[in-house]
Formats: C-alpha cells, sequence, structure tokens
C-alpha cells in the first residue's frame, strides 16, 4: 500500500501546482467517511476568508463571468438569450446590472438558507461563494426554498420541487455535496433534494450522485473553484470544492452511478467499501441488503469476540443486491470478498 502511495502522489503531480499542494497530505486511498472527514477538514481549515454578503456582489461578477462574453455573468437555471419576451430565461446578463428588480440579477442560494438548520443566514456559510450563484431575480424567486427533485430540459418547477435544468444541474450536485462536506449536518442534502438515502450511508441522496455523473464539469466550474482558492485574489476564500476537481471523489465517499475521474487515478485503485452499499444500518427486520456493482465471492458475519457467525459462499443477487436474512441481533462486522480483496462494514441488528 505504501508503494502505491507513493506512485499516487507521483501521479497528482501532473494536476497542475494548485491542485498538488491543495490535496498533498490527503490520503486518497481512503474511502467512505474516512474521506470525507479528511476532505471536510481540508475544505473547513483552509476556509482562510469569510466573505461578507455585500462582498458577494463583486466576488460574483468576477467568479461567473460568461466566457463567451466577459461584460456578462452566466446565470444559473438560464437557458437562451433573447429568443423571447421572458427575460427570467436569460443565460446571460451585464454583469453590472444587479439588483432586487425585475430584469435585474441578484444572489442565488442555491442550498436556500430557510432549510439549512440552523439557517444559513447572510454570514459565514450563507455568504460561501462556492454556494452562491449569479440568477435572475424573479426565476431567483420562483425557485424559493423548493428542494431539487429530478427532471428534464430547462428548469422550472415539478410539483412543489424545482429541477435547475440539464446544463447546471451538475453544478448544483457539486455545490451541494460541498456544503454537506463543509458544514456537516447544518447543510444536510436530504433538506434540499427529493431522493433516497438508503444507498449513500450518511444523509447523501442519490439524486445528486446521479446528476454529478450525469453532467460533467465545465471550464466555468473550474474557473470559479480557481480564483476562489487563491486568497491572494480580492474575494478569495482559499478553499476548493473537491468534487469540482474530481467528481469521482463523490463516488468514492459515497458509491452510486461512477462519476467522471478527471485525474484518471481513482477509479483504477483497488475495490474499496464505497463499492458496497449496505442498508438499513440498524437493520429492524433482522435482515440487511447489499447492493454491489462487483459480484461478490463470499459475504461473512463476523461477531465482535471474531467469530463467524454465517458464511456464504457464491451468494445469489437480484438487480445488484444481494440480501441476508434471519440475522441474529447484535454488532457484527460483515465482510465481503470480491475480485479476490476484501473490506469490512460494520452493522447492527436490532
Amino acid at each position: 500500500m505504501k508503494k502505491f502511495y507513493s506512485l499516487l502522489l507521483v501521479l497528482v503531480a501532473s494536476w497542475g501546482f494548485a491542485q498538488q499542494a491543495y490535496y498533498n497530505n490527503i490520503n486518497l486511498t481512503l474511502e467512505g467517511q474516512a474521506l470525507k472527514m479528511q476532505l471536510g477538514q481540508l475544505i473547513s481549515t483552509t476556509h482562510d476568508r469569510d466573505l461578507t454578503y455585500s462582498q458577494v456582489w463583486n466576488a460574483l461578477k468576477i467568479v461567473d463571468l460568461d466566457p463567451s462574453n466577459t461584460a456578462n455573468v452566466l446565470l444559473v437555471y438560464g437557458w437562451e438569450n433573447g429568443s423571447d419576451s421572458d427575460v427570467t430565461n436569460d443565460r446571460s446578463r451585464p454583469k453590472n446590472n444587479n439588483g432586487g428588480s425585475n430584469g435585474e440579477w441578484n444572489r442565488e442560494h442555491v442550498y436556500a438558507q430557510s432549510v439549512a438548520n440552523p439557517d444559513l443566514g447572510q454570514t459565514g456559510p450563507g455568504a460561501d461563494a462556492h454556494m452562491l450563484r449569479a440568477c435572475d431575480v424573479q426565476r431567483n424567486g420562483t425557485r424559493g426554498n423548493r428542494k431539487f427533485a429530478s427532471g428534464s430540459g430547462n428548469s422550472g418547477t415539478v410539483g412543489a420541487n424545482w429541477y435547475p435544468g440539464d446544463e447546471w444541474k451538475g453544478d448544483v450536485a457539486r455545490i451541494i455535496m460541498y456544503m454537506y462536506v463543509h458544514y456537516g449536518d447544518q447543510c444536510l442534502p436530504s433538506n434540499i433534494g427529493v431522493g433516497s438515502t438508503s444507498g449513500t450511508g450518511d444523509g447523501m441522496i442519490d439524486l445528486f450522485l446521479n446528476w454529478n455523473a450525469e453532467d460533467p464539469v465545465t471550464q466555468y466550474e473550474v474557473n470559479r473553484n480557481t480564483y476562489l482558492s487563491n486568497v491572494n485574489n480580492t474575494y478569495g476564500q482559499g478553499n476548493r470544492n473537491p468534487f469540482i476537481d474530481n467528481p469521482y471523489l463523490a463516488t468514492k465517499i459515497w458509491g452510486g452511478v461512477a462519476a467522471q475521474d478527471i485525474w484518471g487515478t481513482l477509479s483504477t485503485m483497488p475495490i474499496y467499501a464505497s463499492t458496497f452499499s449496505i442498508y438499513p444500518n440498524p437493520s429492524n427486520d433482522r435482515r440487511i441488503n447489499i447492493d454491489s456493482e462487483t459480484e461478490i465471492e463470499e459475504i461473512q458475519l463476523i461477531n465482535v469476540n471474531g467469530q463467524v457467525m454465517q458464511y456464504i459462499q457464491k451468494p445469489t443477487r437480484q438487480n445488484k443486491t444481494y440480501t441476508i436474512e434471519n440475522l441474529p441481533s447484535g454488532f457484527f462486522f460483515v465482510k465481503i470478498t470480491a475480485e479476490n480483496q476484501s473490506i469490512t462494514k460494520k452493522v447492527i441488528i436490532n
């Protein structure tokens, strides 16, 4: 493992100086909650400057610039310019045309203030420029504090919820992941999106994992991340959004659909616990399910004294799910072997 990790550090050098320096102390061979914890500590300790809510206006005039017209900012949830009379659909607008009136743009809290617990407010997490985006005033008002939900095409309401649009759903997912890893339970994904948490283990929902995979990172996101990470910039915070640097980090933490591996190194690592999802955990009906993209060779249920309570060789699965029933009550370790490698997860059977 030490040789593998040393090789990984050599590969990391090709990402560019800023990223190399930023992730130098992260053990990228970790997965699941261990990796989430390390990244959370990193983006918190490097968040050297808290912007004021007023400063965010000027920050967005820099980080949200339209790459095709730098006199404008891109408007999240927008998709066209001038093809009809509804300016709320605008994708781009003059950067100085900001304020609170119709036809202007304002600051959209992608993670809506009021659904956080406690409320995000307008300082600290509520003024984090990684989360705030330029948005048409009226479109921002229509979105309000609606939860994100599945949809297709352009942005708009989905029942009582909100679809950000095909162009923006990946941006939204990576912002929510950043907010959750940075600010913890104050920014639970399940409070801002509609989806299942059964396969993720810690409150992440499948909606954002799917969007992260389906809508790859754009140069616009990279530009934002690069500016905000440099504390020497006028409105730089000092920290980065790791899921923009490499969306596959979400796959290593939460599993789900494999996202883009920008570095080309993480997806070629050996299998990790994030390859498997065990639920429900705790279990109240004496059975557990194991979701796996990889065919499992054997499953062992081991008690705290090291005794093997159940041993299943070549288990059968339905739709990539293995089910184990009639389990005894207690605290156990589930050892899963696949592709001649093994990982162990903790489970509680009530």
